[in-house]
């Protein structure tokens, strides 16, 4: 008799196996309908980016276009060891060198500081431009060479 229930359960099992086995094989011979269109909008990429280089003729950038673009990474935050834009008590060391004196250092570089700032298509009036611009933040008063036309 015990034998009898072990059976059973082993019965009622291969029915279902053979129906599910059944099931999945008789989908296998049919390939489904691709539409072409549809697959192609469906795998479309989410975004798309652009780079466009932009020229910029030298010696045609302001002092706060060049500042913005290229200073600002240290100045505005101090980073090792820049002088931070607007901070009297960090310049007051170095306006006394003057606009001749900053521009030549900013030209040569200075600490960890790359000649012309890390900007080497800059102009030295360019240069300058920047210096007057960042030094007239902390109330230098220079006067940023024009902009030829």
């Amino acid at each position: 008799m015990s034998n009898q229930r072990n059976q059973r359960p082993v019965r009622l099992a291969m029915p279902v196996v053979a129906m599910v086995a059944a099931a999945l094989l008789a989908g296998c011979g049919k390939q489904s309908a691709v539409d072409p269109e549809l697959t192609a909008t469906l795998i479309q990429p989410v975004a798309r980016v652009e780079i466009q280089a932009v020229t910029i003729t030298p010696g045609s950038r302001t002092g706060e276009q060049i500042y913005t673009s290229i200073c600002a990474a240290c100045h505005d935050s101090g980073a090792v060891g820049a002088p931070k834009n607007g901070d009297a008590a960090a310049w007051s060391a170095r306006l006394p060198l003057g606009l001749d004196g900053l521009t030549a250092s900013a030209i040569a570089g200075k600490n960890a500081m790359p000649p012309r700032g890390g900007g080497s298509d800059l102009t030295d009036t360019e240069v300058k431009r920047a210096v007057a611009f960042l030094a007239n933040t902390v109330g230098a008063g220079y006067t940023e060479p024009p902009v030829e036309e």
